[in-house]
C-alpha cells in the first residue's frame, strides 16, 4: 500500500459535506480565511502573473484568495461545497470582480479540457480531498505543458516525535474534513512532480509552498 493510499479512504463523507465546509461556511470566512489570506497573497504576488493569464484555483472555498489576483487575469475557482461557493459569489458581486468566476466541481474529476490553464493553484486543499494523487493528476491534465502548478499545504513532518503526534490526530481531523497524514516527498514522487521547488516562508511555518512547471507531454 502506498503512503497516500490512506487518504483515499479518508471518510465516507466528502469534505464538502463536513460541517466545517457547509454549515460553518460563514465562520470559516471569519477564522481560517484571515489566517490563510496573507500566505496566499504572498504566493500569488511572487508568481508575477502575466496579463491575460488563464488561472484555475482548485478548492476555492469562499474565495479567500480573490483580492490577491490581478484584474488583468482570468480566474476560475472550483469547489464542491455549495455554501462555500455562495459566499464566494457574494464577494464577486459585491466587489464587481469581472475577472473572477466560480463553479461547483469535483477536484478529482474536473470537467475542463486538457491544457486549459496557464496556472493551476491548490491552496490548503490537498489534504482535504480523499485522493490527493488523483487531484494532482487532474491539475496536471488541465494545466498546459510548460504551465505552472502551485500547491500550498500542511504536510506531515518527517520528525519521529511530531510525525507520530500528527498521525495520532488524523482520526479526529478526518471527521472535520481533512487529513494530517500526507508526507511531501512520497506525494511528489507518486504524482511525478518531484522536480518542483518546495519551500517555507519561515523555519517554523507549518505550511509548505510547492511550485513547479507542468512537464506533462
Amino acid at each position: 500500500m502506498s503512503r497516500t493510499d490512506s487518504h483515499k479512504n479518508m471518510a465516507e463523507l466528502g469534505a464538502h459535506e463536513s460541517r466545517l465546509y457547509s454549515d460553518l461556511a460563514p465562520l470559516y470566512d471569519k477564522t481560517f480565511a484571515k489566517f490563510f489570506y496573507s500566505r496566499e497573497r504572498t504566493v500569488i504576488q511572487n508568481l508575477r502573473l502575466p496579463a491575460g493569464a488563464e488561472i484555475l484555483e482548485v478548492g476555492v472555498g469562499t474565495g479567500t484568495s480573490f483580492p490577491a489576483y490581478p484584474h488583468n487575469c482570468h480566474v476560475v475557482g472550483v469547489d464542491q461545497a455549495p455554501k462555500m461557493l455562495a459566499h464566494a459569489k457574494e464577494k464577486i458581486a459585491k466587489n464587481n470582480w469581472r475577472h473572477l468566476e466560480v463553479e461547483q466541481m469535483d477536484a478529482l474529476d474536473l470537467t475542463f479540457p486538457d491544457d486549459a490553464f496557464d496556472y493551476v493553484m491548490a491552496f490548503h486543499v490537498v489534504t482535504v480531498v480523499p485522493d490527493p494523487v488523483k487531484m494532482m493528476s487532474e491539475m496536471q491534465r488541465v494545466c498546459r505543458p510548460g504551465g505552472t502548478i502551485v500547491i500550498v499545504n500542511h504536510f506531515t513532518t518527517e520528525s519521529p516525535f511530531w510525525g507520530k503526534l500528527t498521525h495520532s490526530l488524523d482520526p479526529v481531523t478526518r471527521r472535520l474534513g481533512w487529513s494530517t497524514n500526507l508526507k511531501l516527498k512520497p506525494f511528489l514522487e507518486e504524482t511525478g512532480f518531484s522536480g518542483c521547488k518546495a519551500y517555507k516562508f519561515s523555519r517554523f511555518s507549518l505550511y509548505t509552498v510547492v511550485v513547479g512547471t507542468n512537464d506533462r507531454e
